[in-house]
Formats: C-alpha cells, structure tokens, sequence
C-alpha cells in the first residue's frame, strides 16, 4: 500500500467514524432539545403561579373566568390509575413468566411467548376503543353506575397494556437463574414448587422488580387508552378508594386540551408545565429500572463476585425482607378495592382463603400446595391468553361486516360514518415510511458506532443514557416536543414530514437496542479475521459484521414499523386531519391516519359504528401483521443459529 492510498484510508476511516459517532450522539442531542423545549415553554406557568401551588393545587380549572392550574388532581389520578392497573397485572404477570420459563413445554412456550409479544402489538387507540365499546359498558351495567368510564376501567386497561412488558422481563430475569440452582434444590428434596418458589423467584426478585418498574412507566406514559376510558374528570375520588369515580391523568390532561389550546396563552404554558411533571416522573422510573437492570447485567459478566444476580446483598435482601410484607399490603388494597366496588363476597372470599392458607398451609401436604400453586400459575397464563383472545376476537368478530372494496378503496362520507378509510390507510403508511427511512441509518449508525468504535467509558455512558431516556419518554411528549420545535419553532406547519420527523424519533431507541443485539452476536473470531487479513475496520464493519446482522436489524425495523403505525399521541398536534378526500400531494400537507381517524370515530361522531369497528380491525391487522413478521424472521433465524 503506497502512502498516498494509507493516507486516503486513514481519513475515510476517521471520516466513517465521525459519521457514526454523529449517529450515536444525535439520542443526547434529541433529549437535550426535548428538555429545552419542554422548560422553555414550561417555566413561565411555574413562574407566574408558583411551583408550589401548581403542584399541589388541587383545582385544575383553565375554562373558568380567572384560571385555576392546580395539577395534584391530575398526579393522584395518574397514581391512582397506574396503582390499580399493578395490583391487576403483576400477579398475571409473574404467574404467566413462571409458566412460560419453568412448566411450559417448548411447544406450547412458542405459543405463549408469540402471544405476548402480540400484545405488546395491539395499538393503544384500539386498547382504548376496546375498553370504552366493551369494558366501560360492562361497569356501568354490573355497578349501576352513570357512566363505565371511571378509575376501574382505566386500571383494567392499562393492567392489561403493561402485561406484556412486565411478562417480558420477568421471564428474562427468571430463566437467566443458573440451572445449578435449580439442580441443587431439587437435589435436597424440595418439590419443583417450593424450587421455584423459595429459589428461583427469590433469585430472580431484582429483575422481577425491574420489570415492575417498567410496567408503572409503561402505564404512566401512556395517552390514549386511559383518556378513552377514565371520564376525565380532575377531581380526587371521595373517598380516595373509590374505583368507580372518574379522574384525569396527566397524559389525558395533555391529550384532551392541547389541540385547542392558544399557543403562547397562559394555559398553552400550564399544559406544557404537566408535560415537565410527566416527563420527570417517567423519567425517574424508567431509569430507575434501568439502573437496576445494569446491576444485574454487571452481575452476570461477574459471576458470584460482589452485585451478581444471585448475591446481591443489597436490593435483594431488602427485597426478601419486603416480600413477605408486600404479600399483606397487596392483599390488603385488594380486598378493600373489592369492598369499595359491591363486591364484598369477593372481598370475604379472598380474605378468608389468604387465612385459610397462611394458618392452614403447615397442615397441608406439599404435594397439595404445589398443585394448588400450578393450578394458579397456569390459571394466570391462560387468563393472559384468553385477555388476548377477547380483544382479538371481538375487533375480528365486529370489524369483518364493514370490510369491503369500497371501504378499503374510497375516501371518507358524512364524518366518516360511511365512505371509506383509503386516505388513512395510504397516510399512515406515508407516515411510517418516512419515519423509518429517518430512524434506520441513524440506529443502525448509534449501534454501529456503541460495538464496534468505542469501550465502555464517560461517552459511551452518556449516549447509552441518552438512548434510555429517549426511549422511556412518553408518546405524547414526543407530541408536545414536535408541536413546539417543529410545528412553531421550525415554522413548517402541521404535515406530514413533521409527523414522520416526530415518530422517527420515538422509534429511534428500538432501532439502536436492536441492531446493538445483532452486532454483538457476531462472533469476536470474525472481525480479528478480517483485520488480520489487512482490511480496515471500516470494510470489516461492512463486509464481514453489518451482512449478518442483516436479519436483526430488519426485525428491528419491522417493529419500529409497527409501533409507528399504531401511535396516536405523536402525530394528534403535528400531522394529521380528521378527514380528507385527498392524498397529501407535498411532505408539508396533513394526512389522515387510522389511530387518530378511529379515535375521533370513537369519541367524537356518533352513527358510526360499523365503520369505527372496520377501522379498528384494519389497523389491527397492520399493526399485528408487522410483529407477526418480526417474530418470524426472529424465531427462523433463532432456530438456524441453533441449528
């Protein structure tokens, strides 16, 4: 190699690596802007008012002639809700990660692990279109309540929304217990129970509490469903524990009033000081699971040296010392959440068989206990799937009549109740590829530039937080922040390119996580092989490691695509119109979508039934579609490496 080609090489390859450290940088420099948007626009509210009766006002009145901005109302009903939707998805949840990591066969664990992964899948509009059709109906009919849509139905929702992430992880921290562990119990003669029970759990418990963690960001962050569902009204239930009382959340505080808002108004400013309040909570917590999922991770690199999974003095002591006290207090809240909802036969019930077992469970054999506690764990992973089966079944079942050629083909008539939905089927798509063709080089750049040109170090941890913070903001957030930056800062309207710009960056970090974990797959052999053959680091990268990580990456994309085709809340105040006839002819024209046009449906135009259930079906599908794609290309590859 003459001097002149090294030279040429040399700066290609710092060139190439300066590109991908742009990639990776842009995460820090995109939260960086968010936080700057949200204060800037935020601070004035805190100024005028005060932080301390802005938080802890209990009036939250905007409309009234000398404005009220009190948002403890909105806190309680944001914690309220997220409470509720715990207490019903954890014991489902860890019930159903036991089943699928310790009893479940292979064959009926690719059932299990594909269904969840299909929750994950199912948009939050038609968790919320399900919740208010279905769910709030039940209430009000089974309560004799005035109106469904209370407290209850928003924790049933997002219960059901946060399952798949707590399953996810739980099932994750479960199966990484060494198998030693499980030889060794069985070994001195426990029963596979009191294995599970009294070894791998408790093992497990700090990736267990992680998951929690990431189930309350989950239900916290989340706009549409509990807006559709909850009533919306920000009073503090009376008594606090009354479940069939209507609240307000923050996020539908945001989702409800920021489209009519006056930009600039002192209201405009009080909303944007609730998405600073969101922001932090959410924030603190996911990083918080965060924070523990690393301890762990860190312990898994380090065996049984200080902070590994299994000898973690501190989280898990403190951990085992709660568990037992945990068990009352939740038995507690739920019998007293019984008794406020009429039912205090269910309440009695409960109670008596939590003695029965705690006075009684000495005197019982074990091989009693453990078919009683199989019988549960197998009873929560079937009640997971029959959740599944329901809301499928019933979007299936009601949306097949409206389907047709005309329906899929034409534009929307008469506020969309008749006509077609072909406008909002082409935007979303319009949305989703542009958002994808943004967010793909930039993750694949991130992830390129984490594994291969940089070692763990101040930098390094400071992209990876970027990433995680980005990743644990809200969808409507990333609403507020493309409202505020793109909208009317940047000056370039509500359109499409502002919708696409605003969901790349929301599916950014599922790019970056993705193509990270394919990368790291590649065997080490591969890359010292190619270098020791004269390449530079530069074409081993695109020669030897990016073409078979192809596969990852494209999974990724694949999910990234079907998030992105789902979400609501980015594109409400950046994007899209309820209804037009017409494609968007420029990247700076709105489009209509089909989460916001069946949120509208839902909410807003009565008579429209037959058309808001096709709509609901037909995003399902597309939405579903993609991560049924995504879990295929997953599972063949799997199964070839295994192979």
């Amino acid at each position: 190699m003459t001097g002149s080609t090294a030279t040429v090489s040399r700066i290609r390859e710092k060139f190439v690596r300066s590109v991908f450290f742009l990639t990776a940088i842009f995460a820090v420099i995109v939260v960086s802007f968010i936080l700057l948007f949200l204060f800037r626009d935020g601070y004035p509210i805190f100024e005028t008012v005060g932080v301390t009766n802005f938080l802890f006002g209990t009036t939250w009145a905007p409309a009234q002639v000398v404005p009220i901005y009190g948002i403890s109302a909105l806190i309680i009903g944001t914690l309220l809700v997220t409470l509720g939707a715990m207490i019903f998805a954890v014991p489902l949840s860890i019930g159903c990660a036991i089943y699928i990591s310790e009893l479940a066969s292979p064959r009926i664990k690719s059932v299990f692990k594909p269904a969840t992964e299909l929750l994950a899948g199912i948009p939050s509009v038609v968790y919320g279109f399900f919740g208010l059709i279905v769910l709030s109906t039940f209430i009000r009919t089974t309560f004799n309540v005035p109106s469904g849509q209370t407290w209850l139905a928003g924790s049933i929702i997002l219960g059901v929304m946060a399952l798949p992430t707590i399953i996810s992880v739980s099932e994750d921290a479960i199966s990484s217990v060494p198998p030693e562990y499980r030889e060794g119990s069985l070994a001195t003669g426990a029963t596979r129970w009191q294995t599970i029970s009294r070894v791998i759990v408790p093992a497990a418990l700090s990736g267990i509490a992680a998951a929690i963690i990431l189930g309350i960001g989950r239900a916290i962050g989340e706009t549409m469903a509990v807006l559709m569902v909850t009533g919306n009204a920000a009073i503090i239930p009376n008594p606090i524990w009354n479940v069939l009382s209507s609240v307000r959340t923050l996020t539908g505080t945001l989702g409800i009033e920021m489209g009519d808002v006056e930009i600039g108004s002192q209201h405009y400013h009080a909303l944007f000081g609730v998405a600073v309040v969101l922001l932090i909570i959410t924030l603190i917590i996911n990083m918080s699971a965060v924070a523990i999922l690393s301890y762990i991770s860190e312990g898994r690199t380090g065996g049984k040296a200080k902070g590994s999974l299994l000898h973690s003095p501190t989280l898990d002591s403190v951990m085992d010392k709660l568990l037992p006290r945990s068990r009352i207090v939740l038995l507690a809240i739920l019998a007293l959440l019984l008794l406020v909802a009429g039912l205090w036969e269910v309440a009695l019930i409960v109670v008596l068989a939590a003695a029965a077992w705690h006075y009684g469970r000495g005197r019982i054999s074990r091989h009693h206990i453990e078919m009683v506690a199989f019988a549960c764990v197998v009873a929560a992973a079937l009640a997971v799937l029959a959740i599944l089966a329901i809301i499928l079944g019933y979007i299936i079942v009601n949306g097949l009549p409206a389907l047709s050629w005309e329906f899929l083909t034409q534009p929307p008539t008469d506020l969309g109740r008749s006509g077609g939905i072909f406008p909002a089927i082409v935007g979303t798509l319009y949305l989703v590829a542009g958002a994808i063709l943004i967010a793909l080089p930039l993750g694949v750049g991130a992830a390129v530039y984490l594994v291969e040109y940089t070692r763990e170090g101040r930098i390094t941890k400071l992209i990876r937080t970027g990433v995680d913070l980005l990743n644990g903001t809200p969808s409507i957030v990333f609403g507020l922040f493309g409202f505020a930056f793109l909208v009317l800062f940047l000056d370039i309207g509500v359109c499409l390119l502002a919708g696409m710009i605003t969901l790349a960056l929301m599916v950014l970090p599922t790019m970056i996580r993705t193509t990270e974990e394919s990368l790291k797959n590649i065997p080490q052999s591969l890359r010292e092989g190619s270098l020791a053959l004269g390449a530079t680091q530069w074409q081993t990268i695109r020669n030897v490691v990016i073409p078979p990580a192809i596969p990852g990456i494209v999974t990724g994309a694949i999910l990234s695509i079907g998030r992105a085709a789902g979400e609501t809340a980015p594109i409400m105040f950046v994007a899209v119109v309820f209804s037009t006839r017409f494609l968007p002819t420029s990247l700076f024209q709105p489009v209509m979508a089909l989460p916001y046009h069946l949120f509208i449906l839902s909410t807003n135009v009565p008579g429209s039934s037959t058309n808001k259930y096709g709509t609901a079906l037909v995003l399902l599908m597309l939405v579903v579609a993609f991560y049924a794609v995504a879990i295929l290309i997953r599972n063949y590859y799997a199964k070839k490496a295994r192979g």
